[in-house]
């Protein structure tokens, strides 16, 4: 049994990683790298050579947008073998490097999300986020292409994570026990209940704030550096080898979020549910503090 959860907790630390765009230029025509270009349509026009386009309406249930069902919940994990499907399709294999990027500063979010599903899918340790996407890459006037690459399908037998992703029930339960911190990436103004996100306002009772944005450089939209990604979790109260819990709205600011906590060697977990189910649910516990402010 201890090998068992010592098998357990090495995949659950061993995450995605992030590089820069000298990384990618070096390794681009690598043949066991595959470059996921994240974005809708209209973004794709022009692109990293040999980037494959994809977004949360191929990779998630029920994606945000205007033909969402607002009475289910929005952004939901694809089943794993669909996924696996979908993944494969796109030429990833066991063996792929998977470089995601996001399109522009406005597809960040989806991105990580992205990288947060291929690490559900199994392929966490191989895959990895460009930093600063599509954005800095264009900024250095890096090669850029509108040929659309025809990738053979890849084969996945990589074994799904699905203990990643915490329900409602894991949530309610979990909260309070020490070595477990919840942390809600949302603006801070959803957080402190004076802007409205769902059926309730303010956040999880107990949960901290750490808004995903503030992870980020504003100048340059890159990651901060990791000893200031580092003592914005220590400022909540994450201590080291505590388990950090995030949620937001529906499930993908807090995985840009998780992402900088996976790489200062936090375990990780997504509450994909996040406030959108939290809130309305009239038997959990949330902490509003506009309203106790009056």
């Amino acid at each position: 049994m201890p090998i068992l959860f010592a098998l357990l907790a090495t995949v659950l630390t061993t995450g995605p990683r992030l590089v820069s765009t000298s990384w990618l230029a070096a390794h681009l025509h690598d043949p066991d790298v595959v470059v996921l270009h994240v974005g809708p349509p209209g973004t794709y026009a022009t692109h990293i050579p040999g980037a494959r386009r994809t977004d949360l309406a191929e990779l998630a249930v029920n994606p945000f947008g205007p033909t969402m069902d607002t009475t289910k919940l929005i952004v939901e994990m694809l089943p794993p073998d669909v996924l696996r499907a979908k993944l494969e399709s796109y030429g990833i294999s066991d063996k792929s490097t998977v470089v995601v990027y996001a399109a522009n500063d406005q597809a960040v979010v989806s991105a990580t999300r992205v990288v947060f599903t291929l690490r559900v899918a199994g392929l966490g340790a191989r895959a990895a986020l460009l930093d600063g996407g599509l954005p800095d890459w264009t900024a250095e006037k890096r090669p850029l292409t509108a040929d659309v690459p025809h990738p053979s399908p890849g084969h996945i037998a990589a074994i799904p994570v699905p203990s990643l992703v915490v329900d409602v029930d894991w949530v309610r339960s979990h909260l309070g026990r020490p070595g477990i911190v919840v942390i809600d990436a949302r603006d801070r103004t959803f957080y402190d209940g004076a802007d409205n996100g769902f059926s309730r306002n303010g956040h999880i009772a107990g949960a901290q704030s750490v808004p995903y944005t503030t992870l980020f450089d504003s100048a340059s939209e890159r990651y901060k550096s990791p000893a200031e990604i580092k003592a914005l979790f220590r400022a909540v109260g994450a201590q080291p080898g505590d388990t950090i819990v995030g949620y937001c709205h529906i499930g993908m600011q807090a995985t840009a979020m998780l992402f900088a906590a996976d790489q200062m060697g936090y375990p990780v977990r997504l509450y994909d549910g996040s406030f959108q189910e939290w809130s309305k649910r009239t038997d959990l516990p949330v902490d509003d503090p506009a309203k106790r402010s009056k």
